[in-house]
């Protein structure tokens, strides 16, 4: 019998004083046995730090690999926003980018890795896609204080990302990447 899905609850206090967002969220997240800490925690930090009206994680879950992370659809079907984790595929990115008003994607991988992949490949509106990287020890530490009930204060300012889980609390840069068009394209 294969391990079942765990079901992870947060309260999340949210300061992004970059965007001038402050709101209190209440979310539940399923995680796949397939699924790493580091995505987890990855895919909570995305919808987080882009929540607005109808954002949600993937139906599926992991169970859909052409479906986006977390997407944001108006009721009409219009993607507004669609988010990846990790690092996916440039075929995903370019379907990303033909079927979204926005793309980005958040990685706990080597953002190099994907700038390549996406560079060799033909992505649609490749250097408008916003990738973001969060360093993968900082994830690690925010993974190990992971309970099934959780309450974290998230703060954003200048790209700081500070969280805080009771009284303590860690902190990192959220890198931004840009994909650079290949002469000739």
């Amino acid at each position: 019998m294969g391990q079942s899905t765990t079901l992870y609850r947060f309260h999340i206090n949210l300061s992004d004083i970059d965007q001038g967002v402050y709101k209190t969220l209440d979310l539940r997240l399923a995680m796949h046995p397939s699924e790493s800490n580091a995505y987890l925690v990855t895919r909570l930090i995305a919808y987080v730090l882009n929540e607005q009206e109808f954002l949600e994680f993937a139906a599926q879950g992991l169970g859909d690999p052409d479906a986006a992370g977390i997407s944001a659809a108006t009721p009409n079907g219009e993607i507004r926003l669609w988010i990846e984790i990790g690092n996916p595929s440039a075929r995903k990115l370019h379907k990303a980018a033909k079927a979204a008003k926005k793309v980005m994607v958040y990685t706990y991988k080597d953002p190099e890795t994907l700038l390549k992949e996406i560079r060799t490949n033909k992505v649609f509106h490749a250097e408008s896609i916003a990738i973001y990287s969060i360093d993968p020890k900082f994830l690690e530490r925010l993974a190990g204080r992971l309970e099934r009930t959780n309450t974290w204060g998230i703060i954003l300012h200048e790209k700081t990302l500070n969280v805080s889980i009771g009284e303590h609390s860690e902190v990192t840069d959220l890198l931004e990447h840009t994909v650079q068009e290949s002469p000739g394209r």
